[in-house]
């Protein structure tokens, strides 16, 4: 099954930039966040509607 993250799977063979792997660490940060609470509720409230 193919990662949520896109290139986590990819073969990482150390020619990449300091600056990618700078980048590469910011997104998985982001990604790992916790989905807000109210947009949650948002959600919920949007699947609700018909």
């Amino acid at each position: 099954m193919p990662s949520p993250r896109g290139g986590s799977t990819a073969k990482k063979d150390g020619n990449d930039p300091e600056w990618a792997n700078g980048l590469r660490k910011l997104y998985d940060s982001v990604v790992d966040e916790p989905l807000p609470d109210s947009f949650k509720d948002l959600l919920e409230q949007l699947d609700t509607k018909d």
